[in-house]
């Protein structure tokens, strides 16, 4: 039996929000215009497991656990899903909007904290910084993720991106939340 999280109240929350412009064929922010979410050490790192991440977001119900991974070291993003992003274990040095671009952000991240990547946004991992940096990665519902690297011939999967829902409810607060901010 997994433990039940309790995330930071909202109240106490600390949010990044990162606006990441295009760069050459990797569209980031600017086609829904939603920001890249960092909630930092949303859950006590001292008891999170992985799978008490995983039972927290079937509960909450708004997205599905499908992998417990470290993230690739090669930039790609997602045209048919939002993703989320909650840090299991360990912690990472992280590059969000392509390697090349001026704009890029470059993030550590720590266990509990929760990433909020749309669509389009490109990411890689730069450095795991403990040896053992583990992500649950999860999806909104009814929906699968895919692969692109910006590279020649994704246009079309690119195009795509602008018809894609953004959340209705926040995958770790449920009704309230800073997904809904935005």
């Amino acid at each position: 039996m997994a433990l039940k999280l309790t995330p930071t109240p909202l109240a106490s929350l600390r949010v990044s929000r990162h606006f990441i412009p295009a760069h050459n064929l990797i569209p980031n922010t600017s086609i829904q215009n939603k920001p890249l979410l960092h909630y930092h050490e949303v859950f006590p790192s001292s008891s999170l497991t992985a799978s008490a991440i995983e039972s927290h977001l079937t509960a909450v119900g708004v997205v599905e656990p499908q992998w417990r991974y470290t993230m690739y070291s090669t930039t790609h993003f997602h045209s048919t899903t939002h993703e989320v992003l909650c840090i299991s274990q360990g912690g990472a040095k992280l590059c969000f909007g392509g390697e090349g671009n001026p704009e890029k952000v470059e993030k550590e991240v720590v266990q509990g904290d929760v990433l909020i990547v749309p669509a389009g946004v490109g990411h890689r991992l730069l450095q795991d910084l403990t040896g053992r940096f583990e992500m649950v990665g999860s999806y909104p519902k009814g929906y699968n993720w895919n692969m692109c690297y910006g590279k020649k011939g994704e246009e079309s999967k690119v195009q795509s991106i602008e018809k894609l829902p953004w959340f209705e409810r926040d995958p770790i607060y449920g009704d309230t939340g800073p997904v809904l901010e935005n």
